[in-house]
């Protein structure tokens, strides 16, 4: 059984990696660019075509979850930017998400297993997490003219 002395140790242990993990900033964009660009091949799996477009495809899709992001409120700016300071910092993204490796270095399997287990989590703050990561990928993916036919989509009605 746990004792209220190891609770506390925990609690404030936990904490101050919070801290810290709020404190460094990976990158100017969270290390938005490199997670994403893990995270787009896995979440578009069937949807995005392999080969040599593949990097430039998964390129635009990153410019525009930044652009939608910009789209979005100053207060869910900073939400998603805290999510991705999370993923960023190594001690949060191993013990949050379970991948030990960096993002660009992370197998593809991991990451899909890390992305089940926030979309089936019992915390609410992981399956937003999650429907934000995901939400995010498949609206600037989708919202490109040149992916529609893939989804059967013919356009907008043209008007006469």
């Amino acid at each position: 059984m746990t004792t209220r002395r190891e609770f506390l140790k925990a609690g404030l242990g936990g904490s101050a990696l919070l801290s810290v993990a709020g404190c460094a900033r990976p990158s100017a964009d969270g290390g938005r660019e490199r997670i994403l660009a893990a995270l787009i091949p896995v979440i578009l799996a069937g949807a995005l075509p392999a080969g040599d477009q593949q990097p430039a495809l998964v390129e635009r899709t990153v410019a525009g979850v930044g652009k939608a992001i910009a789209g979005l409120s100053a207060n869910m700016q900073a939400e998603i930017g805290e999510l991705f300071d999370l993923l960023a910092f190594p001690p949060t993204r191993m013990l949050v998400a379970g991948i030990w490796s960096p993002w660009d270095s992370a197998g593809k399997d991991d990451i899909a297993a890390f992305l089940e287990r926030w979309r089936n989590s019992r915390f609410a703050l992981l399956n937003s997490g999650y429907a934000a990561l995901h939400d995010l990928v498949f609206g600037a993916w989708y919202a490109r003219p040149d992916t529609w036919p893939a989804i059967g989509y013919p356009g907008p009605p043209r008007i006469r």
